[in-house]
Order: C-alpha cells, then structure tokens, then sequence
C-alpha cells in the first residue's frame, strides 16, 4: 500500500530534530539501502528511526527515493525526493526546506541510511553540544552522525550555504570533534559485504 506522502503538521515543542539521508537507489547494494535488511531482520531505515528515537529526536525525517517500495515506521515523516539520482547535498536540502518550517527545533541530527548500526548514546552526546555544528570521531577519525545548529540548517535551506558539499559547509561552520565510544560511527553498511563485516565486529 502506498505512503501518504504530505508532510502533514508542523511539529511544535521539541528542541532536536532529525533527518535520515536516505534518498539513494542503492546501486553498489542491490537496491535502496534505506529497506535493505540488518542480520536482525530490521531495516535499515527502521533500525536508524529507533537509534534516534532513542537518543530523544523529534520529529523525525527521511529523505527517500522517489518510489516507495518498502515500509515506513510510523514515527518517521517520508519525504520522498523530485527526481532520483540526487546527490547528498541536493537529499539534505530538500529534508531541510520542511524542517525549517518548524520554529521549535535548536538543533539537528543528519545521519546517512548506511550507517544503522550506531548507538543512541552517540546522538545524545551530538545533542548537547552548544556549536554551530559538531561531528563524532573514534580514534581521531570522523563518522556519522553530525549535528548543525539551527542556523546552519536555515543557511543551507535557504542556499546562503550552497556547499557543493557537506563537508565544505562543516569546514565553514567550523565543526569541532566530538570524541564517542561507538564503532558505528565509522560503520558505512554500503555493500552486503561491508555490513556483515560491520555486524559481525560489533556483534562478535
């Protein structure tokens, strides 16, 4: 059965949002990754939606391919893209340009579908942060999620922060590192083969 797909109502009294990227058809997985299956059974996009329902977001957002053709959590507002094939800049403009429309949020949380094995305490810590924007790193190395303020969300929105991409906006910001104890961060689920070796690290 297919989605409603309108946004439905502005979402009023919480202070951090988040968006799922998850627009992508998958081409290197066999398919969209955001209904690809965890080990578990879950779906990507579903085991994301519970991660940061557990780290206290909402509301909740994923950019989505043009054509449904899997489950939606109910928690999860879709917004599916215009056209397929657009780059992460262009899938996290569009999630943005209805998430400004709610005066509420402070904060936001941007997490990629192919990193859905990482721990809420990790969005709880992105959460807190007073800055303009902040990434987690392991070890000294960058992963996902990010968080942007507020104002970084509304000055790509509004393309006063055109990119070409997210990291030359975090650049600008600046972003400051955040040090977690999650090896999710750096789990980029994007082959079968790289989540069974993710899975089986995490889970061994």
């Amino acid at each position: 059965m297919r989605q409603n797909l309108s946004p439905g109502p502005i979402f009023h009294g919480y202070r951090t949002a988040g968006l799922i990227l998850a627009g992508g058809l998958g081409r290197r997985f066999g398919g969209a990754k955001a209904f690809a299956h965890l080990p578990d059974g879950r779906t990507f996009l579903q085991a994301c939606t519970e991660v940061m329902l557990s780290g206290g977001l909402t509301p909740l957002v994923a950019t989505l391919p043009p054509t449904l053709n899997g489950p939606i959590p109910p928690s999860l507002l879709p917004l599916p893209l215009r056209q397929p094939d657009l780059d992460m800049f262009a899938s996290l403009t569009h999630g943005l340009h209805h998430l400004v429309k709610d005066p509420s949020w402070h904060r936001l949380i941007l997490l990629p579908v192919d990193h859905p094995l990482i721990d809420a305490s990790t969005i709880k810590k992105l959460a807190t942060q007073d800055s303009p924007a902040a990434i987690p790193t392991l070890d000294g190395r960058h992963g996902h999620p990010i968080m942007i303020s507020r104002s970084i969300a509304e000055a790509i929105a509004e393309k006063h922060l055109p990119g070409p991409t997210l990291r030359d906006v975090l650049r600008a910001a600046p972003a400051h590192d955040v040090p977690v104890h999650d090896r999710g961060i750096r789990a980029n689920c994007n082959t079968p083969g790289t989540l069974q070796e993710a899975w089986d690290a995490l889970h061994g």
